[in-house]
């Protein structure tokens, strides 16, 4: 197992190192290197749909848990009732929704931002600021989490922790594994972000790279 660990953390590795290897290719080579463009435009396309696609699927947790909430406040104060389990679902929906919505949330820009030198800059040094940040910033952070996280998680699957209410969900060790998933999704979208801005620095068109969607990348 750590093998296989050690082995997949080097593929993420190469993987990250992708949009800085092609933007020194092209600054060190002097050569347009077209199909390393056209892979990881295809990559970051991959990458924006997948977040999409849960952050839409996670927005409909916020429905389900003012629901279950209005539920929940409607039996203890009218019909003198309560359920553990569906007071502890609204903590696993609300942590579901923030943690699974990041990277959606990194996609469309929507993270507080201090932009001091952001705001007013022109769209070449704003791509630049955004590369060098997803090095700086994005990557190590997420890197240090999935890696801090995993022992802790690990734990719990292993005595498949639970509620310490008997009636409450005893999934405890489920809503513990988001947080690599978490992790992952905006690491991923720091990759999108790496690689679209590294292929604008370099004068690729960005409706161009828009328009790769159907490219294949496996």
């Amino acid at each position: 197992m750590p093998l296989i660990l050690d082995g997949l953390a080097v593929l993420a590795l190469f993987i990250l190192l992708l949009p800085l290897i092609y933007i020194l290719g092209r600054m060190l080579m002097r050569r347009r290197l077209e199909r390393f463009g056209q892979f990881i435009g295809a990559l970051a396309n991959f990458v924006d749909r997948l977040n999409d696609w849960v952050g839409n699927a996670a927005a409909w947790l916020a429905l389900f848990m003012v629901l279950v909430q209005a539920v929940v406040v409607l039996q203890r104060y009218v019909f003198g009732v309560n359920f553990i389990w569906m007071q502890e679902s609204v903590t696993y929906m609300h942590g579901l929704l923030f943690m699974l919505a990041a990277g959606y949330t990194l996609l469309h820009g929507g993270h507080v931002r201090v932009d001091i030198f952001y705001r007013d800059a022109p769209p070449q040094k704003k791509a630049l600021i955004d590369f060098i940040g997803s090095y700086i910033f994005i990557f190590p952070v997420m890197i240090l989490i999935f890696f801090l996280a995993l022992p802790y998680v690990r734990l719990s699957w292993m005595v498949r922790e639970g509620s310490l209410e008997t009636s409450g969900i005893q999934g405890v060790y489920l809503l513990k594994s988001v947080i690599l998933i978490f992790a992952s999704l905006v690491l991923l979208q720091g990759l999108s972000l790496a690689a679209r801005t590294a292929l604008f620095l370099t004068g690729r068109d960005q409706h161009k790279i828009e328009a790769e969607e159907s490219a294949q990348i496996f």
